[in-house]
């Protein structure tokens, strides 16, 4: 277990209940509510709410997409939702088609959303290996999701479903990838200069740096440059990344005192099963803590900005941010951060 899982317990919950959901990230209930905007109806082409709607025929085509399609949309409730090569930026890639009708046959409710993510853990996790031609790293970018039908679709009888991988935020927002999935590397990192969303003590999704946020990606580092093909033990993983991570947030923020901006170093730790899922690259990032460790401090401005006008240093903690107790938290040494297994 990271050092880190007593200071930041939003984040710690949220890698347990990825866990327990055999690799449906917590996130994903959200991205569940995305994925299945087919059932809602009210917005898409043609909707007389309430579900009644007919989809359109690009929606309709996403819908009934094979196992190895990519799926994209940009209107919050997919109702622009189409089929795009995988080598486009996407949001959803079916995996596998799975019919459900001799659990749900004719006349059966349609199921309640418990009952959609017991379905979409069940019939949408043990095809996924098979696909992809390796394991799912389950601290990874990757979890599965599926598609349903329609509540039309549903009351004429149809019981298929499509199962799917997709890259759920931390805050739950889809992200998109590039790139057909089996050649994707899952390791969860962020571009450098991506900063994280706070949401209560914790994080949430990418969002531009000016606005209060949780921690900024100063880096990217592959564990394989020093360890190659044996797998670090945490501790070595720590001893390295104290090292280069300092290095690189020299290199980032032109020498800044990270004390002095009231921030801290930290970064991500990879566990055995992400190793051996091919997951080796972790973040470097900086963050601010709240006076009594218990979590994080809202931050504005990117750490690379120019120094301070009369409003302060940019970059630092904001006196008043949520969830902080007043103002900045005291200067946390960057020789002993705490450390994550994933991003939050």
């Amino acid at each position: 277990m990271s050092p880190s899982a007593d200071r930041f317990p939003a984040a710690t919950q949220t890698l347990r209940t990825r866990v327990v959901m055999g690799g449906i990230f917590a996130g994903a209930l959200i991205a569940l509510a995305l994925s299945v905007v087919f059932s809602w109806g009210g917005d898409i082409a043609g909707g007389a709410g309430g579900g009644a709607g007919k989809l359109s025929p690009a929606a309709e085509e996403a819908f009934h997409s094979p196992p190895g399609s990519c799926l994209t949309w940009t209107n919050p409730d997919a109702s622009d939702a189409s089929k795009v090569a995988c080598t486009q930026p996407h949001k959803f890639e079916v995996t596998a088609l799975v019919d459900i009708g001799a659990q749900f046959p004719e006349g059966a409710p349609v199921p309640s959303l418990d009952q959609w993510q017991q379905i979409a853990q069940q019939k949408c996790t043990s095809d996924v290996k098979p696909y992809l031609g390796h394991n799912l790293d389950p601290y990874g970018k990757l979890t599965t999701n599926l598609l349903r039908p329609t509540p039309s679709q549903w009351a004429d009888g149809d019981r298929q479903l499509r199962c799917g991988l997709q890259w759920a935020g931390p805050g739950g927002t889809l992200l998109p990838t590039t790139g057909p999935a089996k050649e994707q590397d899952q390791s969860l990192v962020f571009e450098p200069g991506t900063c994280l969303a706070l949401q209560g003590k914790g994080v949430g999704d990418p969002l531009d740096c000016s606005k209060p946020h949780s921690y900024e990606i100063i880096a990217t580092l592959d564990l394989k440059t020093k360890f190659k093909d044996t797998y670090p033990s945490q501790d070595d993983q720590k001893a390295w990344l104290d090292t280069e991570c300092t290095k690189q947030a020299a290199d980032y923020t032109g020498g800044a005192d990270l004390d002095a901006k009231k921030l801290i170093l930290t970064w991500d730790l990879r566990e055995q099963e992400s190793w051996d899922a091919g997951s080796s690259k972790v973040n470097c990032k900086v963050a601010a803590l709240l006076p009594d460790k218990s979590g994080l401090l809202a931050v504005t401005g990117s750490i690379k900005a120019a120094p301070a006008g009369p409003d302060g240093p940019s970059g630092a903690p904001q006196d008043g941010g949520p969830p902080s107790d007043g103002g900045g938290g005291p200067a946390t040494s960057s020789s002993a951060p705490p450390t994550s297994k994933q991003n939050g």
